[in-house]
């Protein structure tokens, strides 16, 4: 399994529902945010959003964007408009399609679907803590092409109710959540962080080495030799781009496998520390609770939290 695969199977990514909003004329609203990713596309019209203390950014029909952190935001038919609150505007209408400023025969109307996505554990800063804080995922880059007809359907579903659409939604959420991922890794446009070090020529060869053989007692002059630059040279700018030095995201990647492992499986925890490396149960225990907070057993037996609106 290709690294970004292996870590969207451990975040198992969740989705709420959906939101459509439909505007027309001159129009903003500004949402409270939360602790989760945004992920939103635009399916007609067009319009700005901005991230609380960043810059607005323009979005036409077929673009995606992704808000990476619960920071406020807005959305608004242009930049500098004073904003009412979202929250007001969605209370007691979500999930159902929310229509705002929408006059009779407005053809230019601008439709938003959007969704909240929750990871379990700490695995999402990774993912996408390196994102600037709204991200635009351009309809006309070449993997967001395949999300064309992916938003086509996204938007039947959410005009109307039919037997599964709420399942269906959640789905399509999720899946164009990995195509964006798929596209931002494609274009180089992941900012700073671990995803942007999966596309660097040298680091991305070290990471996925690490993915491929977690168990391995790996040396930072192995990995530098397979990405093709010297010890001190690789160590420096693995932490740089990754935020760890290579044999401490060697050991944490090592113990969220194994706890995946624990947690989905009725193995021992001698037999799951020795598959990933550990001479003794003890070793991995103490190496687990150092790096989680609590022991493989508590960790086994405590469900996974998701925080989902």
């Amino acid at each position: 399994m290709d690294p970004l695969s292996e870590v969207l199977a451990l975040l198992d990514v969740r989705a709420a529902t959906p939101s459509r909003l439909e505007a027309g004329g001159t129009w903003a609203l500004r949402f409270n945010g939360n602790q989760h990713v945004k992920l939103g596309a635009v399916l007609s019209g067009r319009c700005w959003v901005a991230a609380e203390g960043g810059e607005p950014v323009s979005l036409e029909a077929g673009d995606c964007y992704l808000l990476r952190s619960g920071s406020p935001y807005e959305a608004a038919s242009e930049p500098g408009l004073e904003p009412a609150d979202g929250g007001d505007v969605f209370a007691g209408v979500w999930p159902d399609t929310v229509y705002y400023q929408v006059g009779p025969g407005d053809q230019d109307r601008c439709v938003l679907v959007g969704g909240a996505l929750s990871f379990d554990e700490t695995l999402g800063a990774l993912l996408v803590g390196g994102l600037p804080p709204c991200v635009r995922i351009a309809a006309d880059s070449p993997r967001a092409r395949v999300l064309q007809p992916i938003l086509q359907l996204l938007n039947e579903e959410t005009a109307a109710d039919s037997p599964g659409s709420v399942a269906m939604r959640v789905q399509l959420t999720q899946i164009v959540f990995v195509q964006a991922m798929r596209t931002l890794l494609e274009v180089g446009d992941a900012g700073s962080g671990w995803l942007a070090a999966l596309s660097d020529d040298c680091v991305g060869k070290a990471l996925a080495l690490i993915h491929d053989e977690p168990a391995r007692r790996w040396t930072v002059a192995e990995l530098a030799a397979a990405a093709g630059l010297s010890r001190s040279a690789f160590a420096q700018k693995f932490r740089a781009m990754v935020g760890l030095p290579p044999l401490d995201y060697v050991a944490r990647w090592r113990i969220r496998r194994a706890g995946h492992e624990l947690r989905s499986s009725d193995r021992t925890v001698a037999s799951v520390a020795a598959d990933f490396g550990y001479g003794s149960e003890s070793a991995f225990s103490h190496a687990f609770k150092r790096i989680t907070g609590e022991p493989p057993t508590g960790y086994r037996h405590r469900a996974p939290t998701y925080e989902l609106p």
